[in-house]
């Protein structure tokens, strides 16, 4: 089975150099993912995010329209290898004719500023999921993680004992927000989104928020990139029971490859990344969740390099690793696209 991963920040990473005048291309590059790296991974489909970090940007909307002429550019000048995707009939037809296929995703919903009408023209542009939220609360909700909140426990950190700065910064990653979950806006773009047939990702999503988007809709959705809270305990990562209530609905998480995210170390130490960590969290999730509810979301080229899967050319890598531990090839071919293929054909039918 070819690769399928739900989320990286590529198109963001190429820019980001495009803008220090390095010459980034997506053929061939020094980040996680580029084409020849895909080619070497035997990857089917790609989900491109165009990540904005709304307080970094003068205006989100203008950065997000950066960011999809980039990625237009791109789908064009490789066009030989690669094509956009729009309904579940173009992946079949990238695969027939032997080309990957790139899905356009956006990560912030607050890119939109509250407007539905700009909701409707990302749709219209060919993006197919959206990340509500990013590590700041927004328009439409509230993270997990807060960046503000970050910012404020570092500085009482470095006041601190190093016990007492561990005991701030655990606090600060590991309690989930259970009472600010969506605004009005929010549930309005929710039940937007899956009325215009885009995927609605929960990753980065407090816990209360999840939950809304539970009870506010009725197909499948999606973590795309998020691991298990009982194997690591950042609130980045899902509960035991929200991975039971996404597998209950036909969702799938994307393990992410984020060291941080994988394992937990002493505060001020370097975590550079396990393939065994990745193991753990995805015999966790199939043991609660079932093994339809598992798929890749690598979060390449929005995190820092993972030690031992450096880039989309080492997926093999992970492949071997999960078959050791006794995931059977069947089981594997579902982790690595079926589920999401499954979910990607129930709601790409426009």
């Amino acid at each position: 089975m070819k690769v399928v991963d739900m989320h990286c920040d590529t198109i963001s990473a190429l820019l980001a150099e495009k803008r220090e005048g390095k010459a980034a291309e997506l053929k061939e590059n020094g980040c996680h993912v580029d084409i020849l790296k895909m080619q070497k991974g035997d990857y089917l489909l790609q989900n491109f995010a165009l990540f904005v970090d709304m307080e970094a940007c003068a205006d989100p909307w203008e950065e997000v329209q950066a960011l999809f002429a980039l990625y237009t550019q791109e789908m064009e000048a490789n066009r030989e290898w690669i094509a956009p995707v729009f309904t579940w009939s173009d992946i079949e037809k990238n695969r027939a004719e032997g080309r990957m296929s790139a899905m356009l995703t956006v990560e912030e919903g607050g890119v939109c500023g509250g407007s539905l009408a700009k909701l409707e023209e990302l749709y219209g542009q060919g993006v197919r999921m959206l990340t509500l939220m990013w590590n700041y609360p927004n328009g439409l909700g509230h993270p997990n993680l807060n960046k503000h909140k970050r910012k404020a426990a570092r500085l009482a950190a470095e006041e601190k004992s190093r016990t007492e700065a561990e005991r701030l910064v655990r606090q600060y990653l590991n309690t989930p927000d259970t009472e600010n979950g969506l605004t009005d806006t929010g549930a309005a773009f929710v039940q937007k989104m899956e009325e215009l047939g885009m995927i609605i990702d929960v990753s980065h999503m407090s816990d209360a928020g999840f939950y809304q988007v539970l009870s506010l809709t009725k197909k499948p959705f999606v973590a795309s990139h998020s691991n298990a809270r009982a194997v690591c305990p950042c609130v980045r990562n899902l509960s035991d029971d929200m991975i039971r209530s996404l597998a209950e609905r036909g969702g799938v998480t994307g393990l992410n490859f984020c060291a941080d995210f994988l394992t937990e170390v002493p505060y001020g130490e370097h975590n550079p990344g396990t393939i065994a960590a990745v193991v753990s969290h995805a015999k966790h999730i199939v043991n609660v969740g079932g093994i339809e509810c598992l798929g890749l979301g690598s979060d390449f080229d929005g995190i820092d390099t993972h030690a031992e899967l450096t880039g989309a050319d080492k997926m093999e890598n992970l492949w071997n690793a999960l078959k050791e531990s006794g995931f059977t090839e069947r089981e594997l071919d579902k982790i690595w696209g079926e589920n999401v293929l499954r979910l990607y054909r129930e709601i790409l039918t426009a």
